[in-house]
């Protein structure tokens, strides 16, 4: 996949080219283009902002030096995502219908916003992490980059990992343990270390069960909605939480 971002601060997404996407780069599996959109500003000072028409407050980014970022990449007709409040908040559906497009534009809004013609021009998705307001469309760009990336096969040492953790599988992920077996008068589990694979998935099973049903009752809610597929053995651990 291409990930274009549109940003005022391109040094912003170091963080997102290092680690287990930065070795997706190597492999060709992910490619980066970072655009800075002041580069297209015809002013001599770079400006890219302005005073909003009719007043407010703040400055909203203009659309010229956005118009020209996006001809300088040719990303007209092209799926481009702009980072921002008011869009549809990112979720399962649309992260992994994201997975599936060969290419993807992103641009960063700053100050107020941007001018809405080149929201309109272009045809721009507007998406939000969520119900709250941060300085730039930086952050929620990268929080949408490593999301959607993680489910690109060859991304991930393990097909299966992007797939089954927390509320991909449903439910949210079970306790995590590693050596030593004792710390601090804390001991792992012994059935995490007893051999028995199939006692092993079912306590994972029940662990996360009794987490999704505490911290989100409504995920809870959900599987057991749809729970005929479960074995026999799920269906027991299952009515032992309900009770």
């Amino acid at each position: 996949m291409k990930i274009n971002v549109l940003t005022l601060f391109p040094e912003m997404f170091t963080a997102v080219t290092g680690s287990i996407l930065g070795r997706a780069c190597e492999k060709g599996i992910l490619q980066f283009q970072f655009i800075n959109i002041r580069d297209f500003s015809n002013d001599k000072h770079k400006k890219v902002d302005d005073y909003p028409f009719g007043g407010g407050p703040g400055m909203v980014m203009m659309a010229d030096p956005i118009f020209g970022a996006l001809h300088s990449i040719g990303a007209q007709g092209k799926k481009i995502l702009y980072m921002s409040p008011r869009g549809k908040t990112l979720d399962k559906e649309k992260i992994q219908e994201l997975a599936e497009e060969e290419e993807l534009t992103i641009l960063c809004g700053h100050y107020e916003g941007v001018d809405q013609r080149a929201l309109d021009y272009f045809d721009m998705e507007e998406v939000s992490i969520g119900d709250y307001i941060l300085t730039g469309g930086e952050l929620p760009a990268m929080v949408l980059i490593d999301t959607v990336a993680r489910l690109i096969p060859g991304v991930l040492a393990s097909e299966d990992s992007a797939t089954e953790e927390s509320i991909y599988s449903g439910l949210l992920e079970y306790p995590q343990y590693t050596k030593p077996r004792s710390y601090e008068g804390m001991d792992v589990p012994e059935v995490l270390v007893s051999g028995n694979h199939k006692l092993i998935y079912l306590w994972k099973f029940e662990q996360s069960l009794r987490l999704t049903k505490e911290l989100r009752p409504d995920l809870f809610e959900d599987f057991v909605k749809n729970s005929k597929e479960l074995t026999k053995d799920e269906h027991k651990v299952l009515e032992k939480v309900l009770k």
